[in-house]
């Protein structure tokens, strides 16, 4: 498929996105499903998960060894093919995670667990530490596998790979997307 431009949405095409939601992008069966904390309004507003341009998804999941090359985010539903798909942990779209509450994600999570029984995906990875400490009420969750499976499947929490996470480097956020690539590969 042609890679699309990301053409930058202007303020008012990005304000109308507020609260839109994006189709997830998935089947039964997937190796992973990743679970964003919510949609963006740069997402909202193309239609693509993880689009913002600063947004660090798309080549953590290249570097961690899941895509065998960098994909652009209009190419999101070639991951099905890898045995790759992704939701969110919230469905409507907002400038910043921060602004879910708590109730949301709450929500979010049990919302999460019947589409994961239902979709029955071998692994589920949240990328967002503090949003699946809310929404599944484990506030000690660290990153890397959990002990609890969601559903059916094995869980794994990896860091938000949005750019306003100084916490990790383009380089770190690989390393722990090829932490979770070789935990797939082994079982």
């Amino acid at each position: 498929m042609p890679r699309r431009s990301n053409p930058r949405p202007s303020r008012e095409v990005l304000a109308a996105a507020a609260d839109r939601t994006l189709p997830d992008v998935i089947a039964a069966g997937l190796d992973v499903l990743f679970v964003g904390i919510n949609p963006g309004l740069w997402s909202a507003a193309t239609g693509w998960h993880f689009a913002r341009p600063g947004n660090r998804f798309w080549p953590a999941l290249h570097r961690g060894g899941f895509t065998p090359r960098l994909l652009h985010p209009s190419e999101q539903d070639e991951l099905l093919g890898l045995g790759l798909g992704i939701t969110n942990l919230v469905d409507r779209a907002s400038a910043r995670a921060d602004e879910l509450t708590a109730a949301e994600l709450v929500t979010g999570a049990e919302t999460l667990t019947a589409k994961v029984a239902r979709h029955r995906p071998r692994w589920v990875a949240v990328v967002g530490v503090t949003a699946y400490r809310i929404g599944f009420a484990r506030p000690k969750a660290g990153f890397g596998p959990q002990p609890e499976p969601l559903a059916c499947a094995r869980l794994w929490v990896l860091p938000n790979p949005s750019g306003l996470n100084a916490h990790f480097t383009p380089q770190s956020l690989g390393a722990a997307f090829a932490e979770l690539r070789r935990a797939t590969l082994s079982g």
